[in-house]
């Protein structure tokens, strides 16, 4: 019996030994078609494999950003299910930095957890920008590199980690920016100016600016996004975009010749952007029309000739050049002016000019309007005259001596015809 024991112990060693061969051999000819070995995992439990971690992936599209000391950033945060499974995904942050704070939001909510949909190549929507992570960097943080880990739990016991590193420098990369394409314009007193900037967001969030301006008293400025028509105080920049800004400004008509400087700011949460818009003032331009003595009223009599003298002031502080005179009279009366051209009226200086009237022959007795207008390429005045028209003394003397002749002739009738 004892012989026949160990018969049976040898034999059931000698099969324990081939079963172990034979295992090896089929995992030798497994990694030969493969290429490769076997690892632990792909053995399985039997073969001392461990369980598989987390099937949940969270990312973020800058996963290194560098701001100042006292920003707040935010990190935009996609999620995949790498087997197709949903899940509800536990968040949380690890690591950070002390005195560094921040949260997780999830629409306008702070939230602890977010789900995950299952995701195929089909639906690669899914999940993107499903959370953010929005951290606030303490006012006295040093310059230097900081780093942490945003963890993503599916309760399987294994999270998935997504590392974020913080550089802190004074001078940031990251700031947005405002400019302007042409900064320095010029023109005239009354001239309306448009300048084009453009702010760029190069935060990692959106941006609220409120925009205002410093210039002078009686000047006007406006804001109006581009391709719009409603003026704005406040502008709203995607993070990473841009915006294209109208900045109209009009100076007082009164304004002196000179250079002038607007300054104009945008700010938001992160940002205090300026630039500054120069304006150039070429000169006021003016001119005006009247007589000597300010009257704008004359008398004329139909068919005749009445000259009048019209005075041109240059009311502004620029030189005028090539005026012209013209009038705008009743039907068929005439103006001539003694120079329908003016070549050059001095800032402040006036000129006088001479014009013959003349009434059509068939003008009543009455009042009527004459319009005269002075006009350049920069400016342009007009002025009315009231003329009256008049009947010819003449025709008053004849009347008389009518009227004369009649009462003579009936005194004579009378002492003839009286008599008898």
């Amino acid at each position: 019996m004892r012989k026949r024991s160990g018969l049976m112990t040898c034999k059931g060693l000698a099969g324990a030994v081939l079963l172990s061969a034979l295992i090896l051999q089929g995992a030798s000819v497994q990694a030969a078609q493969t290429g490769g070995t076997v690892s632990a995992a792909e053995a399985g439990p039997e073969t001392g494999g461990e369980a598989p971690g987390s099937f949940i992936d969270m990312s973020t599209s800058y996963p290194g950003v560098t701001v100042k000391a006292g920003s707040t950033i935010s990190f935009s945060l996609d999620f995949a299910s790498l087997t197709g499974e949903s899940a509800d995904v536990l968040l949380a942050a690890e690591n950070l930095p002390d005195n560094w704070t921040g949260y997780f939001k999830g629409g306008s909510n702070e939230v602890t957890s977010v789900h995950v949909s299952g995701r195929t190549s089909e639906d690669a929507s899914l999940g993107k920008g499903l959370a953010s992570y929005s951290l606030t960097v303490p006012d006295d943080a040093k310059e230097g590199d900081y780093s942490f880990e945003l963890a993503a739990d599916p309760g399987t016991g294994e999270a998935d980690r997504l590392s974020v590193k913080v550089t802190v420098n004074e001078e940031e990369n990251g700031a947005s920016t405002l400019t302007a394409e042409y900064p320095q314009q010029q023109g005239a007193a009354g001239t309306s100016f448009s300048f084009d900037t453009t702010i760029v967001n190069n935060r990692g969030t959106d941006g609220s600016f409120a925009l205002s301006a410093n210039a002078p008293a009686g000047w006007t400025v406006s804001f109006t996004p581009s391709g719009e028509t409603a003026k704005v105080t406040t502008l709203d920049v995607d993070a990473g975009a841009s915006s294209a800004l109208k900045v109209s400004i009009t100076p007082p008509e009164t304004v002196e010749k000179g250079n002038y400087t607007i300054n104009m700011s945008a700010i938001s949460a992160q940002d205090t952007l300026s630039a500054d818009l120069g304006v150039e003032i070429t000169g006021s331009y003016g001119v005006s029309l009247s007589t000597p003595d300010g009257r704008l009223s004359f008398d004329a009599y139909a068919n005749k000739e009445t000259t009048i003298t019209l005075t041109a002031q240059n009311t502004g502080n620029v030189d005028l050049e090539n005026l012209n005179l013209t009038s705008k009279l009743p039907t068929d009366w005439e103006a001539e002016f003694s120079e329908s051209t003016i070549g050059l009226i001095e800032a402040g200086a006036s000129k006088e000019i001479s014009v013959k009237i003349k009434p059509s022959a068939n003008a009543l007795t009455g009042d009527y309007i004459n319009a005269f207008t002075i006009s350049c390429d920069e400016v342009k005045s007009e002025a009315d005259f009231r003329v009256s028209v008049k009947t010819p003394t003449t025709w008053g003397y004849a009347a008389i001596a009518v009227i004369a002749v009649l009462v003579l002739a009936l005194f004579g009738i009378i002492r003839k015809f009286g008599r008898r």
